[in-house]
């Protein structure tokens, strides 16, 4: 029986690697799910009000010191991934996203048994192992052929898990009777089996074939000297990305955290499928505008039509916020438009950005590394956004703040792309055909 299953599974792997179309079925499903369960253990929390609890007597709200606290441990996470995810080996990334994931739903177990305010510190140590989940992730999927399906398709889970994941916390709250501070841990429990199919499933997925990696290059572990010179031969623009990906992340988080509370500024509170509704058309528009990515096969055209990409998103924030100020569109359009665009301009940085530029550059590196060290930065800015709101403009309601700020990203953003564009246009103009800025033995070995 057991040389049966094993005979079965190896001729499956040969499936997966003889037939295009079966491999983006299962590696998608298997990347998708593992990421979906990722957003159990870190976005149901934030569906709770946490209204009247005990011990708790400060100025700032009990649900938004959770955020914060929450955002900070996420942020360090960032900084940690840099190192561990693009040191990562595939035979090591499977199991690691499961126990960080377990260790996530641990701290969401003891959150309502330990008194407030000292349960506070449960959820930055719920931030800290969640971090490194979608580079772990993205490992599995980067420097392949359809690399940009696979990544689209990873992508919709930033888009749809959340308003999923927040619509079961305010299920279990509001249906099944589960106390708020309870619900957390309820919603990941409800996700470990999930967890456990998907993880097997990105174990067996097949490494990158010959063709590949002669499209587009070598994925290797970088270790410190490796991250650093690739960094110095490339910082202008590296910066220049870094820094618009820091605003996208910090206006797309707030968004994320605070979703609930524009929603009831806007009049639509009482809705508990709200967030799954505006989820899955979001999903669709922005996978409409994304899909012309995968057609493009040079790599140095695909890196500069996500720069486009980029700039259509944030004119669509920034124009969007305008109609509805103007009165010209409703909330729930305006939510839609805004969305669609901030993941538009969002996703491209996670999935297709960094990958193509490797492939552009040909250099031998991985996208993890540069992927975190931009949602290292893009997290800083998420905290300051929330410090900045709670202490800063305490006095301003959620959704005029939310309008400011879209426009401000907008604006900042489009400058950035744009400098990024001239700058890159002028390196690979210049580069010959064949670039390494890596020697071989700074590269770790699998």
């Amino acid at each position: 029986m057991t040389a049966m299953k094993l005979g079965m599974m190896l001729r499956f792997r040969n499936a997966l690697e003889r037939y295009d179309v079966l491999f983006v079925i299962y590696t998608s499903t298997a990347a998708f799910m593992a990421y979906l369960c990722a957003y159990a253990f870190r976005k149901p929390f934030t569906a709770g009000s946490y209204e009247n609890i005990v011990g708790w007597d400060y100025d700032i709200d009990f649900k938004v010191a959770l955020v914060i606290a929450q955002v900070f441990g996420y942020m360090l996470s960032k900084f940690i991934g840099i190192k561990v995810v693009s040191e990562m080996t595939k035979s090591r990334r499977a199991i690691t996203i499961f126990l960080l994931l377990m260790v996530a739903e641990l701290t969401l177990i003891a959150f309502p048994l330990v008194p407030a305010p000292y349960n506070i510190a449960l959820l930055f140590i719920n931030g800290l192992p969640l971090g490194m989940i979608w580079g772990l992730v993205f490992g599995f999927v980067e420097g392949r052929r359809t690399t940009e399906i696979l990544g689209a398709c990873l992508g919709v889970t930033f888009i749809v898990a959340s308003g999923w994941v927040r619509s079961i916390g305010k299920w279990l709250i509001v249906d099944m009777g589960i106390p708020d501070i309870w619900m957390p841990a309820v919603a990941g429990a409800l996700f470990t089996p999930l967890l456990i199919l998907s993880v097997i499933g990105l174990a067996n997925i097949p490494p990158p074939s010959a063709l590949d990696i002669a499209e587009r290059q070598k994925r290797e572990p970088m270790n410190k000297a490796a991250r650093k010179q690739f960094f110095m031969k490339f910082a202008p623009g590296i910066i220049l990305l870094v820094l618009a990906f820091m605003f996208l992340t910090g206006m797309r988080d707030f968004r994320d955290n605070f979703e609930s509370e524009l929603w009831h500024a806007l009049g639509y509170g009482d809705e508990s499928g709200i967030f799954a509704y505006i989820g899955i058309r979001v999903a669709f528009f922005v996978l409409f505008g994304l899909a012309v990515m995968v057609v493009i096969k040079n790599n140095t055209k695909a890196f500069f039509a996500n720069h486009i990409v980029i700039l259509m998103g944030v004119t669509v924030v920034g124009g969007s916020t305008l109609l509805f100020e103007s009165e010209m569109i409703e909330a729930k359009t305006w939510m839609v438009a805004l969305g669609a665009g901030l993941y538009t301009a969002y996703i491209p940085f996670n999935c297709f950005m960094f990958d193509r530029m490797i492939a552009s550059l040909q250099v031998a590196a991985n996208a993890g590394f540069i992927m975190y060290l931009a949602d290292s930065a893009g997290y800083l800015g998420s905290v300051s956004i929330m410090l900045y709101r709670a202490f800063g403009q305490a006095d301003l309601s959620w959704l005029d703040f939310f309008i400011n700020t879209s426009y401000f990203v907008s604006l900042i953003t489009g400058s950035l792309i744009i400098a990024s564009w001239i700058y890159f246009s002028h390196i690979l103009s210049d580069q010959p055909a064949d670039i390494s800025v890596m020697a071989e033995p700074t590269l770790v070995r699998v």
